[in-house]
């Protein structure tokens, strides 16, 4: 039975309904599936097995938060070695997720959508049942599939503090 929590995060003035439990570092990053252009299905955590692996949920690459926080870890990508793979997870569908990265120029991060079955929400805790949509929030996956780094933001509007993400995700190349 999927976990409910109405206490933990707001929309404005009023408390959301968050569904799932949150992870936490330490524990194993619980497997998912994702959806990619032409519906083809994808698990993040086994293609990039052996990598440091950064998962960026956002509610919806057309936002302005969103459209930031994507371009700016896409910079980052493009600094950064094979050894960390970065993924932006939203809930658009995968075409509109593939348009956006043609206008934005997006192409060092790898972008998924949770549209179908909300897999990645509901394992990770943060998905947002009056909308649908991630609470915005950043988690690192070590090289042995364990959590190294785990970050709820607090509203929407807020964006991660890439550099605290980036030496976090450096760290764990150790």
């Amino acid at each position: 039975m999927t976990t409910v929590r109405n206490d933990v995060f707001k929309l404005g003035d009023k408390f959301a309904t968050l569904l799932g439990d949150e992870v936490a570092v330490g524990q194993a990053a619980p497997e998912f599936t994702s959806v990619v252009t032409g519906w083809g299905t994808v698990n993040p955590l086994q293609e990039s097995k052996g990598k440091v692996i950064i998962l960026s949920a956002v509610p919806s690459l057309d936002t302005d938060t969103c459209d930031r926080e994507t371009r700016r870890f896409n910079e980052e990508a493009a600094k950064l070695g094979d050894d960390i793979i970065i993924y932006t997870i939203s809930t658009d569908f995968p075409m509109a997720q593939k348009r956006w990265c043609g206008a934005a120029g997006v192409d060092k991060v790898k972008v998924v959508s949770d549209v179908i079955d909300a897999d990645f929400g509901l394992k990770y805790g943060i998905l947002i049942k009056e909308r649908r949509y991630l609470r915005r929030s950043v988690f690192i996956v070590g090289r042995d599939g364990k959590l190294t780094y785990v970050k709820y933001l607090p509203v929407l509007s807020e964006e991660p503090n890439y550099d605290e993400v980036i030496n976090a995700a450096k760290e764990a190349l150790k």
